[in-house]
């Protein structure tokens, strides 16, 4: 599949690694449309740039939990395109929870948007790729779904079922829509993170440095243009963290 004229959806698109990803495949000539649930504002700037560029671009707004609202991104997304080509899975929520003081809506949080909002779309949206026989998603997850954060459990086990949700996509959407996955180390710090937590994480992967968001835009470049031919599979782009 050609990136170049292709309808591409990117969730979470005007912040971090999905605007990263946003704006490389604006580049190579996609049709872009971005996704944002909250931040207007951000979704006007970053699609601001595209327009700058000369390309395609259109912002819509979802709440990704919601069905209801999955089936209105649907609805826009043909009256303007008449297609979808690729769908980025990339919205997400992160955040410490330690044993002790997890709650049950921080599991309703986790799951709902990181996991259940993935099969939403990709159930959705990849029903159309089908009947149109091509297609591609590609699910953002996080090493972190293998290798389980002790502080951070709902949302490592979020991105597992990323992982599991990823293979078995790709076994029901099989032989039109391609589904892949990847998983990130570290390629952007959490805005608490300190110096020393820093130091810890590159001490712990092999390359000694973290990674950059136009690793992961790269990855996912690759995966829509570069072969025709990989589906149900976890691509870890993590600096060779997973492998200590």
């Amino acid at each position: 599949m050609k990136i170049e004229d292709s309808v591409i959806l990117i969730t979470g698109a005007s912040d971090r690694v999905g605007k990263e990803i946003t704006l490389k495949l604006s580049a190579k000539g996609a049709k872009i449309i971005i996704h944002y649930n909250k931040n207007e504002a951000k979704a006007e700037e970053t699609a601001k740039k595209i327009i700058s560029k000369g390309q395609i671009v259109k912002i819509i707004q979802g709440d990704l939990k919601l069905q209801k609202d999955w089936e209105k991104i649907k609805s826009e997304i043909l009256n303007d395109f008449e297609r979808i080509d690729v769908l980025i899975n990339n919205a997400a929520i992160f955040y410490k929870t330690p044993l002790f003081t997890t709650s049950e809506s921080d599991w309703d949080n986790f799951i709902n948007l990181n996991l259940k909002g993935i099969f939403w779309g990709s159930k959705i949206l990849g029903e159309i790729m089908f009947k149109q026989k091509a297609g591609k998603i590609i699910n953002i997850s996080d090493i972190a779904g293998e290798t389980v954060w002790a502080d951070y459990i709902p949302y490592c086990v979020s991105k597992a079922g990323v992982f599991a949700l990823t293979r078995g996509l790709a076994k029901a959407l099989a032989p039109h829509v391609l589904v892949n996955c990847i998983a990130p180390g570290t390629v952007l710090l959490a805005e608490n993170y300190n110096k020393d937590e820093e130091q810890a994480l590159i001490d712990r992967t092999p390359l000694k440095r973290v990674g950059a968001v136009e690793d992961i835009a790269a990855t996912t470049a690759f995966l829509i243009e570069g072969s025709d031919f990989i589906t149900g599979a976890v691509i870890k782009v993590d600096g060779g963290r997973s492998i200590v």
